[in-house]
């Protein structure tokens, strides 16, 4: 009889689902939107509770129409966003709006972590600097800022370990989760006691912790009433959005690397030992591979950057697109695929809301530099391509440089569809990069964690070897790779001479808008 798993992703536009079988094959794909909220500037919440309506449907379109196999699941895995924090009170219930990852409210909390504990202490303690995305600075917000929200916390919960209550009706979450909160010693895979302890924050608030291939629970009678799940189902620990990413491209033993462009970028390198950058450029989390991590680098704005571009300068190709139904970023490769590598000069800065690795910089903006009458809009349109490709090798360069092997890189996202985007990252890279059999890494690296976790699977390395095939190999050309290892370092040094004018605009604005705000008032 087949056996099959269930893998949820609580992504932030929505929840995605997969369902597989014990050969690795997808039986079935749903997926349920939800809003965002941005109440004010910089932030950004979302209601749990849309997390679980959009859940319980995902798992009823899943389980609909399967026939005699309806209901039949044997486990069931989470993905979910990283950082974002929900808090509950003492029966349970949710105190206030999840603040999500992508919020940036909490650059004086930051600060203030910082000053308290010690950029190096941080280092020893949770390999991982003070972000305003990690959670530990909401917690800091909400203790400042809603001080009575603050007196009725009694657990702290990330999001897919929110739906894991409402499925199993108990607290928990695996390590590559925790890994995000700045609360977690991401070398002993354990609650940092010394970071609780410095902070005055109670142990009763956090969730036990599991791996993630581990069973964290059982569906309730409720759960199955609601979802049409079988009650007694196993559920697994799962994985942060970024480590269920890597399980379900591929990236699960040493050599291999993530390159994921979406909205943002990420680098991620599979690492057998648990190493962290002396300046913490780059973040080191567990990963969901039993007693293994991963380095990861963020680019903020990478296939957003793109988007940017074609919703600023390329209406006209929107409209033809359009017209001729072909896809508007495909005609904008073909234009920027006519003008040679380097864009003739012309350079682009990607960082259009600041940038995270390596610069960890709010004030950091995106240019245009060494334009000259001779560029047209193919020109402009390769140098956003070379940018966004540019920033993602500072994170391969300091992965390189603390001795993680990269042998092979791994394309997922928009990176990954496009021919010409592919051929320029391997020319960028200097590595060969492969395209996989899968497209919902997040969702379908959850139902391989069930799969494990219920038996269906060895582990997660021998699933991962039998469902994640490679469907394409670019090699990087030799000319090209040497002509762009002078231009990568042109755009590292036009970054240089930036900042300090990047700073002063930043703190212009803001002395701007703290003055029109006066004036308001």
């Amino acid at each position: 009889m087949k056996k099959y798993a269930l893998g949820l992703d609580i992504g932030t536009s929505g929840v995605k689902g997969i369902i597989i079988d014990d050969d690795g094959t997808t039986v079935a794909l749903a997926t349920e939107e939800y809003p965002l909220s941005t109440p004010k500037p910089n932030w950004a919440e979302q209601d749990p509770e849309d997390w679980w309506r959009a859940s319980v449907k995902v798992i009823r379109k899943l389980t609909l129409g399967r026939g005699k196999s309806r209901g039949i699941i044997n486990a069931v895995g989470f993905s979910g966003q990283m950082h974002s924090m929900v808090l509950l009170d003492a029966r349970d219930k949710v105190l206030r709006p999840a603040i999500l990852w992508c919020d940036t409210r909490t650059d004086a909390e930051c600060r203030w972590i910082h000053e308290t504990i010690g950029r190096q202490k941080l280092r020893e303690l949770v390999g991982n600097p003070a972000l305003e995305g990690f959670t530990l600075p909401k917690l800091v917000w909400v203790k400042n800022q809603e001080p009575r929200v603050y007196q009725r916390i009694k657990k702290v919960l990330l999001p897919k370990d929110y739906i894991r209550y409402r499925l199993t009706g108990g607290f928990a979450t695996e390590v590559s989760d925790a890994s995000g909160t700045l609360l977690f010693d991401v070398s002993h895979r354990r609650w940092s006691e010394v970071m609780l302890q410095t902070l005055s924050l109670s142990r009763e608030w956090f969730p036990t912790v599991s791996e993630s291939t581990d069973v964290s629970g059982k569906i309730t009678t409720y759960a199955a009433e609601e979802t049409g799940l079988q009650a007694g189902t196993p559920v697994a620990g799962g994985g942060a959005d970024n480590a269920s990413g890597a399980v379900g491209s591929g990236v699960v033993k040493n050599g291999r690397v993530l390159a994921s462009i979406g909205t943002s970028g990420v680098v991620l390198a599979h690492s057998d030992g648990y190493q962290v950058d002396p300046e913490m450029r780059v973040h080191t989390f567990c990963h969901s591979v039993p007693s293994r991590w991963y380095v990861m680098g963020v680019v903020l704005m990478a296939g957003g950057a793109l988007r940017w571009f074609k919703d600023t300068f390329a209406s006209n190709d929107f409209k033809q697109a359009r017209s001729k139904g072909a896809d508007v970023y495909d005609m904008i490769a073909d234009g920027a695929r006519k003008t040679p590598p380097g864009a003739e000069g012309l350079q682009f800065l990607p960082y259009l809301i600041g940038e995270r690795t390596p610069h960890q910089s709010a004030s950091a903006r995106a240019s245009f530099v060494g334009a000259s009458i001779r560029h047209t809009k193919d020109h402009f349109a390769r140098s956003v391509f070379e940018g966004i490709t540019f920033a993602m090798r500072d994170s391969f360069e300091i992965i390189k440089s603390l001795g993680i092997p990269i042998e092979q890189v791994r394309l997922t996202g928009g990176g990954a569809r496009n021919k010409f985007w592919r051929k320029l990252q391997a020319d960028i890279y200097g590595q060969e990069v492969v395209t996989v059999n899968t497209t919902e890494g997040p969702a379908l690296g959850a139902a391989l964690m069930a799969g494990v976790a219920s038996g269906i699977f060895e582990n997660l390395v021998e699933a991962v070897e039998r469902v994640v095939k490679i469907t394409e190999t670019t090699e990087p050309d030799v000319r090209n790779s040497e002509s762009y290892n002078q231009s990568y370092e042109l755009f590292r040094e036009t970054y240089s001479h930036l900042e300090p004018v990047y700073m002063k605009m930043h703190q212009r604005s803001n002395a701007q808008e703290r003055s029109h705000s006066s004036n308001k008032t």
